[in-house]
């Protein structure tokens, strides 16, 4: 995420591949590129296409599948999302798990947009920020269902290090519960409105049929079709290459011109700020304290930065006291959509000029720059002006 929640964050990853590509660590054994991109449900998704824009060879695939063409209409990333709810151009919303209102920088917008669908429907494992601030127009719907570690499925799971690993069925600690798995729901609720053609969505409740289906319409992903009864793990096929050979018509990799961005912080006069006023701006830094894997479930400090609760900035030293600030002063932190009052200075290993504030309590103080290609909010490099009330 230092690498991509950046206005030119495709820029960065070309920029890593070529230069990976220049130094000759690309297709050898023991050598080459592997993205972190997130926990399994962020790397499975992607393989399984659920993109703003099909893979060409999926949809191919799926449409043999179907024996009908699929439709051409581009959908939402989660910016574009927000951007068409606040238009007035969503109607329904189906959330699976996650924090779509704390997800979104611009707390504030976000807010605002989710309350013009007309409805809602959250499928939870826990409750979150989300059911409280993502208020639908009418109706807001919360439906618990069971987690992955209760799930009556067996399933499978993309590792961070492009491995399948097989899942047996879990069990829930309530006693008569009557959840069902998020499999189950959105099967159900395809089935009811949409009946049995081209598909018949009960049979997706066997999540074995799922995974032969899997094997014939994901690329890479053939030995799916037959992991119930191996119960072997495998890598996916095509992500490994140890030969410096290039599926381009030359068989050679083709790499990208990256522009250098200029880096330019506002003035303090351009928050508004009067003259006697004294603070300075910073390049501020979103992100996770210690523990905290998502937007759901997190632990309200982080030891290992020395930040006792969610209310703090990280600060060099050197910026804090050119401006007259004190470790564990009270201070307000302002960027283009809002301010925090009432923040504690913590005096922390960060570079001169830069800050960090968790995520995603500080989101509501800005509406960053959007990288247009991947569609991903600038949640680096945030300018926000640092102050003391007189």
């Amino acid at each position: 995420m230092g690498i991509t929640q950046h206005d030119n964050g495709v820029d960065n990853v070309f920029s890593i591949a070529n230069t990976a590509l220049m130094t000759g660590n690309v297709g050898k054994e023991g050598a080459g590129l592997m993205p972190v991109r997130g926990h399994s449900n962020v790397q499975g998704f992607g393989s399984m296409g659920v993109t703003v824009k099909l893979k060409k060879e999926i949809q191919q695939a799926l449409e043999k599948l179907l024996n009908r063409p699929l439709s051409r209409v581009k959908g939402y990333e989660t910016r574009s999302l927000i951007e068409a709810a606040d238009a007035g151009k969503v109607d329904t919303l189906i959330c699976l798990g996650g924090n779509l209102y704390g997800a979104n920088p611009d707390s504030t917008e976000a807010k605002r947009a989710l309350g013009k669908i007309e409805t809602i429907i959250y499928l939870a494992t826990k409750p979150n920020l989300g059911h409280f601030h993502g208020l639908a127009k009418h109706n807001t719907i919360v439906i618990p269902v069971l987690n992955r570690f209760e799930n009556p499925h067996k399933t499978t799971v993309e590792s961070g290090n492009n491995f399948v690993r097989f899942n047996d069925e879990g069990e829930t600690h309530l006693k008569d519960s009557d959840l069902i798995s998020e499999v189950h729901f959105l099967t159900e609720l395809a089935s009811r409105i949409h009946g049995t053609y081209p598909v018949d969505w009960r049979q997706l409740q066997d999540t074995r049929y799922v995974r032969q289906l899997i094997a014939q319409t994901i690329p890479g992903y053939e030995k799916i079709g037959t992991i119930d009864e191996t119960q072997e793990e495998f890598t996916i096929g095509g992500r490994i290459f140890t030969e410096p050979k290039f599926p381009t018509d030359s068989g050679k990799a083709k790499m990208f011109v990256t522009p250098l961005p200029v880096l330019k912080l506002p003035e303090i006069k351009d928050f508004g700020a009067s003259e006697s006023v004294r603070g300075l701006v910073v390049a501020l830094m979103t992100g996770r304290s210690y523990s905290q894997h998502n937007t759901v479930v997190y632990k309200i400090d982080d030891k290992y930065r020395g930040m006792p609760h969610r209310n703090c900035i990280l600060m060099n030293r050197a910026d804090a006291e050119s401006a007259g600030m004190q470790e564990h002063q009270r201070v307000t932190v302002q960027g283009n959509a809002g301010k925090m009052e009432n923040v504690e200075v913590i005096y922390g290993a960060v570079r001169e000029g830069a800050a960090l504030m968790f995520y995603p309590e500080v989101n509501v103080i800005f509406h960053p720059e959007i990288e247009r290609r991947s569609g991903t909010p600038a949640y680096k490099r945030v300018p926000a002006f640092v102050y003391a009330e007189r």
